[in-house]
């Protein structure tokens, strides 16, 4: 799969992120004084970038463009700002026709890597770093979000006899997950593990449906458990169990990848594209979105999901900036889960902040 895809995924041949060609930047009225954050700021407490409402206004391509974004899922919340810039009208006032296709991230990847899809959602998991060192001509070009410091969606664990939340030694111990050991999570989960004697080579992996993780953990079939939103209601304040830790805050681990179309074939819509979602960002869900009870009907419909399961949780902080580095600690958890091949790629071949810095108006 991989020589293949890199084979058609000409632009350029090494797959180094960058685009081409230097491009101008000009000021954007908007986003001047807050819409863009230094990605070496790691703080917890970091206000994630944010432009006024309405901004960065719409730049309409020359030429209507056709853009096919893959998915993983249309139900889980951080895509909710994509299906809402496509209802909103958002992409389609850049001159762009967006289509968001539910694909499997395994079947998407090559996809992308050959421009039968040109974008996307998902993360820079061990697969999209293991296909850049085969070739791949793709890069991480946007984030997603982080989650608010209210959420316990994590590492929860069973405790035995005497152990407290405290110190819960979890070396040697079953970890049931629906998210195997090559997804960005492995690197939330190394660092929950290793502040318990655990590790990702110290522990032992299964894999459950998304229905079974909680009863597993519940039945004594795993000892421990990452639960997702808003799974982890279901243990939280029970004694019986504790929350070792979750995704870091202020850090997004996923969001946009381009493939060889927008970044070197046609940055312009590129461009355009990131410009309408951090637009819809900035517009929609640039605070407690939760607190409209029309926008949680609205997303609740979009989404496909219950309006209380919605409601359950707290609203996810929005975030299309990367940090440095974040790619070299995913890289680093990955070889402890033994699930990389290669050396680990520079973060300037997996990682392209240029279009998103255009759209806002920030000179590098």
């Amino acid at each position: 799969m991989l020589g293949a895809a890199a084979c058609a995924a000409n632009d350029p041949a090494d797959g180094a992120a960058p685009a081409a060609s230097p491009r101008t930047v000009t000021p954007v009225a908007g986003c001047s004084a807050t819409g863009w954050t230094d990605p070496a700021d790691l703080s917890p407490t970091r206000a994630p970038a944010r432009c006024e409402k309405g901004a960065p206004a719409a730049r309409p391509l020359a030429k209507k463009r056709k853009i096919t974004v893959a998915t993983g899922t249309l139900s889980a919340e951080y895509v909710a700002p994509l299906q809402v810039a496509v209802a909103k009208g958002e992409f389609a006032k850049e001159g762009l026709d967006v289509e968001l296709k539910v694909l499997p991230t395994p079947d998407a990847l090559p996809l992308l890597a050959k421009g039968d899809v040109d974008a996307q959602w998902a993360a820079p998991e061990a697969a999209v770093m293991n296909g850049i060192n085969g070739g791949f001509a793709i890069a991480w070009v946007a984030g997603n979000f982080s989650p608010d410091p209210g959420s316990r969606s994590g590492l929860w664990v069973r405790l035995k006899d005497g152990e407290s939340a405290a110190h819960v030694d979890m070396a040697g111990r079953k970890l049931g997950t629906m998210i195997g050991k090559g997804s960005v999570i492995a690197y939330a989960m190394d660092t929950s593990l290793k502040k318990h004697g655990g590790g990702l080579d110290r522990i032992s992996f299964q894999q459950l449906g998304s229905a079974d993780v909680l009863t597993a953990l519940r039945n004594g079939g795993v000892d421990s458990a990452w639960l997702l939103d808003p799974v982890w209601r279901k243990v939280d304040g029970d004694k019986r169990y504790a929350f070792l830790g979750g995704q870091p805050l202020g850090e997004p681990l996923g969001g946009l990848l381009f493939g060889p179309n927008l970044l070197h074939k046609d940055p312009d819509a590129g461009v355009a594209f990131l410009r309408a979602y951090i637009r819809t960002v900035n517009t929609y869900f640039a605070g407690d979105y939760k607190s409209s009870p029309a926008f949680v009907t609205e997303l609740a419909r979009l989404m496909k999901i219950d309006e209380a399961t919605l409601k359950s949780t707290p609203s996810l902080r929005m975030d299309w900036e990367i940090r440095k580095g974040t790619t070299d600690r995913l890289q680093r958890a990955y070889a402890d889960a033994g699930v990389s091949e290669g050396a680990p790629v520079p973060e300037d071949r997996a990682v392209n902040r240029s279009l998103y810095e255009e759209a806002v108006g920030h000179r590098p």
